[in-house]
């Protein structure tokens, strides 16, 4: 038994450093075959007389270690400078705009359709919003590198603001400009304990001698998230703060003082830990999703009671997404088709309380709307970044310039 599981997880890792290896090739994200992966390892077990696991309540925990590796990986990958800002300033507000204009108008779906309470048809309604930075940054490496950088802003100011404002609704009892207060206070908190921590983990690089440093640093990053997390603290935001930090310290050579830290010679190391942090990236969200399409019961694919629901919310996404766009004058082609949902709506829709569930956003709707949204996504970018020919410097296409 104990070999038989060893082989069948090196398989499917490799089965899906194959698929990684060849979407370029396909053009299909590699979130759908580790999808159809979990679904047909879960009916060879079947086939060969073994009991299905329940992976229930472990998915929530994978989802959540790749949600932090995602954001820091994508984090570190941003460069910041002046040059940027009207790309970061673009990204954020068509992160909010399209959450906002579908949260209001899924709640009041919603709320007239099953006569729920504001704050229960929210509750309900983020988990659908949020873009899946897990499933949209390894899915655009064919985009030009100024498209690859907005989805990756973009994506993760989604999942951020998704989480956090999804946990505020969760947790904050007080409304109005009590609640709003104390949600400023806790952003305030994060982006003043973020610089510290980065200092602490820049001493931690630049003192260690041990051979084995990289890892006890991932952990750290992880306690640190879910120790904010527990205090009701933005803990997404304080990964964000900290990937900019580390992938943007060579930059910081000329400020008087960070010179005790020596940034100079930490570049090297954060590199290395750059390269555990993909690795590690990879690992975690590719048993993530072909566990969770373990989990999936092939008939929610095709349940016809949540079916019509589940095209017309998806058409709902497109269509504000659109004009969001035209809004903020961002091209429409590629980024209207890179809107896919995927870890952290599961992640929200699995740590809803019972009190707060809905009939209508049931399992079977949340997997149809995760599958419809990938699968535009694909049609959506299939001509990748060979429309405009190959370009991967700063310099962009006058129609894809953003």
């Amino acid at each position: 038994m104990t070999s038989a599981i060893i082989i069948a997880l090196c398989v499917l890792l490799l089965a899906a450093y194959f698929f990684d290896l060849t979407a370029s090739k396909t053009r299909i994200p590699s979130v759908i075959l580790l999808l159809a992966l979990g679904i047909l390892f879960k009916h060879l077990t079947i086939f060969f007389g073994f009991e299905p696991v329940d992976l229930t309540n472990i998915l929530p925990v994978t989802g959540t270690v790749g949600l932090i590796l995602i954001v820091l990986e994508g984090a570190m990958d941003l460069e910041i400078n002046r040059n940027r800002l009207t790309l970061v300033k673009k990204s954020f507000l068509q992160a909010v705009l399209p959450m906002a204009l579908f949260c209001a108008a899924a709640a009041v779906i919603l709320n007239y359709n099953a006569a729920y309470d504001l704050r229960t048809s929210l509750l309900n309604a983020i988990p659908l919003a949020v873009i899946s930075s897990a499933v949209a940054i390894p899915s655009v490496k064919n985009l030009k590198r100024v498209e690859r950088e907005f989805v990756t802003y973009e994506t993760s100011f989604s999942d951020i603001l998704g989480v956090v404002f999804f946990n505020y609704l969760l947790v904050n009892s007080a409304s109005g400009l009590a609640g709003f207060g104390d949600f400023s206070l806790q952003v305030i908190a994060v982006i003043l304990l973020s610089p510290i921590a980065a200092l602490m983990l820049m001493l931690f690089l630049r003192r260690i001698e041990h051979h084995i440093k990289y890892i006890p640093m991932m952990v750290l990053i992880i306690l640190t998230y879910t120790l904010f997390k527990e205090i009701h603290l933005p803990a997404l935001i304080y990964i964000l703060l900290l990937g900019l930090f580390l992938g943007n310290i060579g930059s910081l050579k000329k400020m008087k003082m960070l010179r005790y830290f020596r940034p100079d010679l930490i570049e090297a190391e954060t590199e290395r830990f750059r390269e555990i942090v993909v690795e590690g990236t990879f690992i975690i969200r590719t048993l993530f999703f072909i566990m969770f399409g373990y989990i999936i019961d092939v008939a929610e694919l095709f349940n016809t009671s949540t079916l019509i629901w589940a095209f017309g919310l998806s058409f709902l996404m497109f269509l504000i997404r659109w004009i969001s766009l035209k809004a903020l004058r961002i091209p429409v082609y590629p980024f209207l088709f890179v809107a896919p949902r995927g870890l952290i709506t599961v992640l929200l829709f699995v740590s809803l309380p019972a009190q707060y569930a809905m009939e209508t956003v049931n399992r079977p709707l949340i997997i149809q709307v995760i599958f419809i949204c990938i699968i535009v996504m694909m049609i959506g970018t299939m001509q990748g970044k060979k429309k405009h020919g190959e370009d991967d410097d700063d310099s962009c296409h006058k129609s894809t310039c953003l």
